[in-house]
């Protein structure tokens, strides 16, 4: 295990990312966005006045709000990060050099993974005290808290591996990142369209069944739900929401299950095609 946390290509480029000035502009530019929308969520909700009441329903909302815009921020840099990891090496002609060291594709794979993340890792804990501040008012639990940042983690892990894994089979990094966008479109947009036409001839189906009073049961459109990472966060921030998704559908099985067995699975599957084919060119394979 710590062959694969502390190899070479990992120190490598954690130093060169983490000594740019654009990443920490980049830092400093996220940070004040968070002020801004946090300090005018706070104005707005007191009338402007310094005497002005904040309310924890109001605290519950801001967490809400940050909630989602952290999500789609997983979501939206993730791709940029990892899907040029390994086809600018190609493009830089210095990939097969990377191959010829003594690390193995699963360490180079992992590191080029764990130092993408990493800086979207920082974002996220950069921003915990102003997440902090909804506890001053009351309103969110701190199991609520912790929940919404684990699966942040599940979810930049899924993603950059995706990344990883359409970096190593394509040979363009612009080909890699449409295909990485495109996926994140699926995840986020795609699902949620199908579990609506899903849903909507599950209703269709029902009434001409003359079943009004029975709840039908459909796997499928309940699982086009589970993987959307919006109805994810919405579940998790108001259970009563899960509770009538489940009645709808006649699955009583919780969602965010179904979520963390996806993106796990998704995990594992792409780093195994990233690793078996990152040397799928050569006699010998690490």
């Amino acid at each position: 295990m710590k062959g694969f946390i502390f190899n070479p290509v990992l120190m490598k480029e954690l130093k060169l990312r983490f000594r740019a000035f654009k990443s920490f502009s980049g830092l400093m530019f996220y940070l004040a966005v968070l002020i801004i929308f946090v300090s005018g969520f706070l104005l707005v909700f007191t009338d402007f006045s310094v005497s002005g009441f904040f309310k924890p329903s109001d605290s519950f909302l801001m967490f809400a709000v940050l909630s989602v815009l952290q999500m789609a921020l997983v979501m939206f840099i993730t791709p940029g990060l990892t899907a040029g990891s390994i086809s600018t090496e190609r493009e830089k002609q210095t990939l097969n050099i990377l191959l010829t060291t003594t690390q193995t594709s699963s360490q180079i794979i992992i590191g080029k993974l764990l130092s993408s993340v990493a800086f979207l890792i920082l974002m996220l804990i950069a921003g915990l005290p102003l997440y902090s501040m909804v506890f001053l008012f009351g309103g969110v639990s701190p199991w609520q808290f912790m929940t919404m940042f684990f699966f942040y983690f599940v979810t930049l892990i899924a993603i950059g591996s995706i990344g990883i894994m359409f970096s190593t089979l394509t040979k363009r990094t612009i080909v890699s990142m449409i295909a990485t966008y495109g996926s994140m479109i699926f995840l986020g947009g795609i699902t949620l369209f199908f579990f609506f036409i899903g849903f909507y001839l599950d209703e269709i189906m029902t009434v001409q069944q003359n079943t009004q009073n029975l709840n039908s049961f459909s796997p499928f459109t309940y699982f086009w739900a589970c993987i959307n990472p919006g109805v994810l966060i919405f579940t998790l921030l108001y259970p009563e929401l899960r509770n009538t998704l489940q009645l709808a559908v006649g699955i009583e099985f919780p969602n965010w299950i179904v979520y963390l067995i996806f993106y796990v699975l998704i995990t594992v599957i792409c780093l195994t095609i990233a690793i078996r084919k990152l040397r799928a060119n050569m006699k010998t394979n690490r």
